[in-house]
């Protein structure tokens, strides 16, 4: 058991079911070790069960579903060293069982629906990442899933998918506005009317004016870049890779937004492009690519998802000890 924290670091990663959240939790267990991170499914903070939900014509996306009370309440706990007694949502029976003790860690991660919906629970988040999944993708990842390994009809999919949406807009989505980085999975624009979603366009957004945060670059920070990195260095297959970097709006926020379109062949060869980004948070040349390697068979290591989601969590790993240190300079000082 970790000893109690003299400073508790929170993270929040927010984004829709099947956005690659559980990934993205163990990539950040690769970095910080199981140990010193603690998650929290704010899916436990539902305060109707299924069957209520289904009753009162509500979805889980819905905030009058969540007890957002009482999880303002614990994180603030956890956050000031204090253990919790959390309940626990079940998802396979549809209820909520009795709560468990959650002990103060080094590292809260808070990850669902809502992490950043309520203003108390975003104020106490130290970092934050939205996972968000573009309609064009989720529907054709959904569609391929469902209907090849589970045999629903194409109807049928496409109706679950638009009854969850006007809760989604409304509830969910607005979150990107608030997240110091978003991760953004879009449909290649390398193959003309492609429709299969398996090649990918996925873009790192980056706040700028966040304290501490020293957002990533490509060749000249502030610039915009096109660049094309295929070639000898780097093998790639059809229809190849494009990178691009460059300043934005985004969300009414000034932004820099990173992106890289197409599939990696060789992992071992994004040492490449590692060594043409800036502000990586890595601790030696190479640990990016190392990261990656780690996982080969992770969804999205191929393309921009695994890329980005590593950089994040580097970034992530940088705050907690920018944080930390200030903590322990502090203690040394008295």
């Amino acid at each position: 058991m970790t000893s109690k924290p003299d400073h508790v670091v929170l993270i929040g990663v927010a984004g829709d079911s099947g956005c690659g959240k559980s990934t993205f939790l163990r990539r950040l267990k690769d970095l910080f070790g199981e140990e010193l991170m603690t998650v929290i499914c704010l899916d436990d903070y539902h305060c109707l069960d299924r069957k209520q939900r289904k009753e009162q014509g509500v979805t889980a996306l819905d905030p009058r579903a969540n007890n957002f009370d009482l999880m303002y309440e614990q994180i603030k706990a956890l956050k000031n060293g204090q253990a919790v007694d959390k309940p626990i949502y079940n998802h396979e029976t549809g209820m909520i069982d009795p709560p468990e003790r959650i002990e103060p860690n080094r590292i809260i991660v808070i990850e669902g629906l809502h992490p950043m919906y309520d203003e108390r629970v975003r104020s106490l988040l130290d970092f934050s990442v939205y996972l968000d999944i573009s309609d064009e993708v989720k529907i054709a990842w959904k569609i391929q899933r469902d209907m090849a390994e589970r045999g629903h009809r194409y109807e049928d999919v496409l109706a679950s998918i638009n009854a969850r949406r006007p809760d989604f807009m409304a509830y969910i989505d607005p979150q990107k506005a608030h997240a110091d980085v978003v991760i953004q999975v879009l449909p290649t624009k390398l193959i003309p009317d492609d429709k299969e979603r398996k090649v990918l366009r996925v873009q790192m957004i980056q706040r700028y004016g966040i304290p501490g945060f020293e957002p990533v670059y490509l060749f000249d920070e502030g610039s915009t870049i096109d660049w094309t990195p295929c070639g000898r260095k780097l093998t790639c297959p059809y229809p190849g890779i494009k990178m691009y970097y460059g300043p934005d709006a985004y969300q009414g926020n000034e932004v820099s937004i990173l992106e890289v379109d197409g599939q990696f062949d060789n992992l071992e060869e994004i040492i490449y492009i590692e060594s043409h980004l800036s502000n990586t948070s890595t601790k030696f040349y190479g640990e990016l690519t190392e990261l990656l390697l780690q996982h080969p068979d992770y969804p999205g290591s191929k393309n921009g998802t695994g890329l980005f989601q590593v950089l994040v969590g580097l970034k992530m790993r940088a705050t907690y000890e920018r944080l930390t240190a200030a903590e322990t300079k502090v203690a040394v000082n008295v």
